[in-house]
Order: structure tokens, then C-alpha cells, then sequence
């Protein structure tokens, strides 16, 4: 069994260790929201959806000099282990610094957003 997500991660921490400029991985709805709020935060500088059959998800990295925005990636709820958080548990990624994305009944958002709106949900990842 695979995990998407994890496997978007991935791609995205390969892509930005090797230099590319872009990094193409199948598309999903989730994906998507997943890779607006990165741009949204400023990780990624942008974010297209390829039509055609299969549709792809397309992501412009952004660098500063040779070393790229996003220093670090990391899923949290697996396929095979979920991990949820209420509104008052959600995790804080190096004091501030990072981003928690969560999955909530309202769709996938930061975790700032999602202790504002007073939402609990799945947390999917960290960035930072």
C-alpha cells in the first residue's frame, strides 16, 4: 500500500536536494490543497495542474542561492498509524518558525488557521 502523500513529500525533498527547478507527481484534490498552502506560506514559488489524462500536479521550487526554501518535511498521520489532534493539541513546528498542515472537516489547512477556527482534524505533516 502506498501513501500519496508521503510520496509528494518526497518527491518535493528530492527535487529540491538534486537542484530541479520543478517536480510533476499525479494529481489528486488533496495534493493540491496540500501544495496552495505551501504556496500560500511561501515554500513553493507556484502551483499549476497539468490537464490531460492523467492529470499532474506541477510545483515551482523556490531557492535562496543554491539551497532551497524548504529545509525540511516530515509526514506525521499514516495509512497505517493516524494521528488526530484536537483544536487545543495541535503542534506548534519549531516554535513558530515551520507550518502544520491539518485535515479538517472544513478541508486541509494550516494549523493556525485551524486553532482560529477552533478545528480539530488529521495531522498530515510538518514543514518547515
Amino acid at each position: 500500500m502506498t501513501d500519496p502523500i508521503s510520496d509528494m513529500l518526497t518527491r518535493i525533498r528530492n527535487a529540491g536536494r538534486a537542484l530541479l527547478p520543478t517536480v510533476e507527481m499525479p494529481h489528486s484534490r488533496m495534493k493540491e490543497s496540500l501544495a496552495n498552502i505551501l504556496k500560500k506560506e511561501g515554500y513553493v514559488a507556484d502551483v499549476s495542474v497539468e490537464a490531460g489524462l492523467p492529470k499532474k500536479l506541477k510545483l515551482k521550487l523556490k531557492y535562496q542561492g543554491k539551497k532551497t526554501v524548504i529545509e525540511g518535511l516530515r509526514r506525521i498521520s499514516k495509512p497505517g498509524l493516524r494521528h488526530y489532534v484536537g483544536a487545543t493539541e495541535i503542534p506548534r513546528v519549531l516554535s513558530g518558525m515551520g507550518v502544520s498542515v491539518i485535515s479538517t472537516p472544513e478541508g486541509v489547512m494550516t494549523g493556525t488557521e485551524a486553532r482560529k477556527k477552533n478545528l480539530g482534524g488529521e495531522l498530515l505533516c510538518y514543514v518547515w
